[in-house]
This record gives structure tokens, C-alpha cells and sequence, in this order.
């Protein structure tokens, strides 16, 4: 037989393997087979086991946080422009007579709402959540910002009235307040913030399905999806979906690490990227709303953009980094102090600043009244200031002068003096220019380039002319539009 085997194993390998299952179904019955191979455990059997015992369970901790999520049901005035509790969260348009139009207008129009009749109302609804055990619930400004009425619904079922105590539109962040009883069970905010990687869990009550658990993990961190001045979200790819606004997002150890406020979605359901506000922009948030209905917010009075690698270089700055001082409003805490537009914010209070948006949130987060130590470049010489900071005022946008006239194009641009003689008009862009490019639009008028005031179109062509001269990559032109004043740098074209 062992002849037999090796001379057919040769020929016919598909036969040796049959032979080799026969051996194995012998050996089973004890009878004696040679040339029988060892055999060992299959390692996916083992692989299997240790991976079931390195899954996490969230079972525990679902148990322990979920009594302190709450289903968020408002009552709202209709209005032209009202959608349902999640605005945010891009619905998208779909064609009429797509099979699922009626499924998403209900959330679009709001639950029951009604187009006709004198006095309309509809219902939207989201999530939130117990931070304390006397019934003050956090959840999102726009779940509540149009509400007549507001209710809670607790995980056993429970209804509670619950009042509006304080809303911050730009962080998206309320605080509602029920007295209907008492001792409720909370959860707290976590003080560290989550790594990239870390497990989360997501409670809330999307769709309207409350006590909803789903889980992921951290995705990234400080995220600008564009929603306000403020932004520093936390993206988790825990499926998270319409109804969730207002919701928490928790650690293992039951921590609120965020607070979910808005997804990305071609399609309106979860494709795995969702933001959630981090636990210290709430504990924050939510403290000021507490004290007084409303956030005092610090106000330094500079207009900051980005510093562009042009910008740095025709600025003579080393690196791109900071904020760049566009404008210094008159009367404010920057102008007392001395700062100039061409200023390069880089600190404040000893922490160094990569971009406006980190300017503008830890400006925001010192109270009016206090001082911070504003560390800035000035002609590549570094300076410090302390600067009282002022309250935040309501900003309006400038208007640009809308005066055409005709004049010689540079860098794409046709230029004429503005009538109130502040500065030079742009009457007209070339689509294909460098300043198109960069965004110079009709009606911007240009204050300065390089550095340089400027009155007519001849200043400006003066002034290109002597930094092609000085060996500049590009000359930098200050200029005012409808979104107020910004440093624009134009590259000289190569050779």
C-alpha cells in the first residue's frame, strides 16, 4: 500500500488527498495506517476564541448611563424656513417620485406640521441628557430653538414639562430645566479628552426610537465642518442618524466625551462621520448658560486671516503660522493696545496660535474683563501686549463700494479710484486672472500693497513695480470686501 500511495500521489494529487481522509476516518477506528500526517488543532478555532474575548461588551456601561438619556419632544411655530430638529444634518433633495420622498419630508416639514391656517405648529424632537440630579438637561440649540413647548421623555417611559434656560446658537448648546420631581439620575462630563482611536458609545433617539445604543470609535479630532467661529468637533463613526442631535456620546468609564450635533450624509442616514461638541466646550457652555441664560464671550477687536506661505514670505515671516491682523476695529481692547493691521498673531497667554480659529476660540473663552497676553510679529520682531478684553459686540459686514469705472488691468484686475477716495476700486475681474483666483471679486477696493497706502491705479502699479524690484515671490494687497477686510497675496507669474 505505501508503494500504492506514493505512485498515485505522483500522478493524481486530488486522489492522494482522498487517501489521506480515508487514513485520517481509520485512525479514528483504530486501525493501524502508515505514513499518516500529524494533525493539529485549526488555528482560526483559537483565533476566534481570543478575538470573542478582546471584543469589548458595553453592556455594563449602557446600563449605568441610559436612565439619564432623555427623548427631547418641542413644539414649534411654523415658519417659512422651520425644518425639523436636525437642520443640520443634510437632508438630502431628492427628485419627485423618489421612493423614499414621503419618508424624508416628514422630517423635512416636522412631525404633524401644517402649511395652512393662521396659526401653525409642528413637533421635532432630538436627544438630551441629565447632568444633575435637580433636572437640568443638556442638549442642542437646534433642537429647541424655535420651541413654544418643551417636553422630556425618560428612559421608563415618564413624561416631564421641561423650560428653556439658556441657548448658545454659535456652539449649538442649550440647557433645558424640568422641576416635575426630582433626584434623577445624571452622568458627568468627562475631563479628559478622548484619543483618536478610543471606543464610544452613542445613546439617544433617532427616528424617534428612544434609549437607541450604538457604539464606534473616535475617528478625529478638531474638526471644522464650517458651522461657526467655534468649531473643534470630535468625529466618531458611531452610526449616528436624525433624532441623535442633542445626544451624548460616552466613554468606557460612562463619561460624557461630546455631544452630538451633526453628520455627513449624501444620503440623510449614518455613513460613519458624525461631530460631536467636546466635554470641554460644554462644561463651558453650559456653565455660563447656568449663571446667567446666556455666554459673555472675551472680544479682542481685530479682523484675522490666515497665514498663506505667500503671505509669510512677502511678510518676511519665517513660517506660515498664526493669524494675520487684517483690520483693527476703532475703540476696541487691539486698537488701545497698538496693534496694526500686518500684525501676526501667534500667543495668547503663552500658548502658541496655529491658525485664526484657534485665535478666536481661546480669545472667546477668557471672560470681558480680563486680561490676555497677546504675543505678536511686527516686522518679523516679536511683541508682547496685555490687553483688556472688551464683550463681544454683534458684528456686521462691511459693504463694498459699488461705484464701476474703467481702468488698466493688473494681475486681472481692472482698477479705478473709489469715490470716497478710501482706496482703489476693482471694477472688473478677468475669470482667468491671478485675483479671480484668490478671490478678489467686483466692488472689493484695495487699501494697501505692500504695505503701502494707495489712491489710484498707479499707486498699485508703484507699488508691484517696486516688489518685483526688492525680489518678492508675490506683493500682499489689503483689501475690502463684503466679508470685511483681508490680507490677499498675488504671486508674480515665473519668468
Amino acid at each position: 500500500m505505501n508503494e500504492t500511495l506514493r505512485n498515485i500521489s505522483k500522478k493524481r494529487p486530488a486522489l492522494r488527498a482522498r487517501l489521506f481522509a480515508s487514513a485520517a476516518i481509520l485512525v479514528g477506528l483504530g486501525v493501524a495506517v502508515p505514513f499518516i500526517p500529524e494533525l493539529k488543532p485549526m488555528p482560526a478555532y483559537a483565533d476566534t476564541q481570543n478575538m470573542a474575548q478582546a471584543m469589548p461588551s458595553f453592556a455594563d456601561i449602557v446600563e449605568r448611563v441610559r436612565p439619564a438619556v432623555v427623548s427631547v419632544k418641542v413644539k414649534v411655530e411654523a415658519t417659512a424656513d422651520s425644518g425639523d430638529e436636525e437642520g443640520s444634518m443634510m437632508i438630502p433633495d431628492l427628485p419627485p417620485g423618489h421612493p423614499l420622498e414621503k419618508f424624508f419630508k416628514q422630517f423635512r416639514d416636522g412631525r404633524g406640521g401644517h402649511k395652512h391656517g393662521p396659526k401653525q405648529f409642528g413637533m421635532s424632537q432630538g436627544s438630551g441628557f441629565f447632568i444633575s440630579a435637580d433636572g437640568y438637561v443638556v442638549t442642542n440649540n437646534h433642537v429647541v430653538e424655535n420651541a413654544v413647548t418643551v417636553t422630556l421623555t425618560t428612559d421608563d417611559g415618564k413624561t416631564l414639562d421641561a423650560k428653556i434656560i439658556g441657548r448658545d446658537p454659535k456652539t449649538d448648546l442649550a440647557l433645558l430645566k424640568t422641576d416635575q420631581g426630582g433626584n434623577f439620575p445624571f452622568v458627568p462630563l468627562a475631563n479628559a479628552a478622548p484619543r483618536v482611536g478610543d471606543w464610544v458609545v452613542a445613546v439617544g433617539n433617532p427616528f424617534g426610537l428612544g434609549g437607541t445604543v450604538t457604539a464606534g470609535i473616535v475617528s478625529a479630532r478638531g474638526r471644522d465642518i464650517g458651522s461657526g467661529p467655534y468649531d473643534d468637533y470630535i468625529q466618531i463613526d458611531a452610526p449616528v442618524n436624525r433624532g441623535n442631535s442633542g445626544g451624548p456620546t460616552f466613554n468606557l468609564k460612562g463619561e460624557v466625551v461630546g455631544v452630538n450635533t451633526a453628520i455627513y450624509s449624501p444620503s440623510g442616514g449614518s455613513v460613519g462621520i458624525a461631530f460631536a461638541i467636546p466635554s470641554e466646550t460644554v462644561a463651558s457652555i453650559i456653565g455660563s448658560l447656568k449663571e446667567g441664560g446666556s455666554v459673555a464671550r472675551g472680544y479682542l477687536g481685530v479682523q484675522i486671516q490666515p497665514v498663506t506661505p505667500e503671505l509669510a514670505d512677502s511678510l518676511g515671516l519665517k513660517e506660515p503660522k498664526g493669524a494675520l491682523i487684517a483690520e483693527t476695529q476703532p475703540g476696541t481692547p487691539a486698537a488701545d493696545a497698538g496693534l496694526k493691521p500686518g500684525d501676526t498673531i501667534i500667543a495668547v497667554n503663552g500658548e502658541a496660535m496655529a491658525s485664526p480659529r484657534d485665535v478666536t476660540r481661546h480669545v472667546s473663552q477668557i471672560k470681558p474683563g480680563d486680561s490676555a497676553k497677546i504675543t505678536y510679529l511686527r516686522q518679523g520682531k516679536e511683541q508682547v501686549a496685555t490687553i483688556k478684553l472688551a464683550a463681544l459686540p454683534e458684528v456686521k459686514a462691511l459693504a463694498a463700494d459699488p461705484a464701476l469705472a474703467k481702468a488698466s488691468p493688473a494681475f486681472g484686475l481692472a482698477l479705478a479710484p473709489s469715490k470716497d477716495g478710501s482706496g482703489v476700486l476693482v471694477t472688473d475681474v478677468d475669470p482667468n486672472g491671478i485675483g479671480a483666483e484668490k478671490g478678489i471679486g467686483k466692488g472689493d477696493i484695495i487699501l494697501e500693497v505692500a504695505g503701502k497706502s494707495v489712491m489710484k491705479p498707479a499707486d498699485v502699479r508703484a507699488a508691484i513695480d517696486e516688489a518685483k524690484k526688492d525680489g518678492r515671490k508675490a506683493v500682499v494687497l489689503r483689501v475690502k470686501g463684503d466679508e470685511g477686510m483681508r490680507f490677499v497675496a498675488l504671486a508674480f507669474p515665473k519668468g
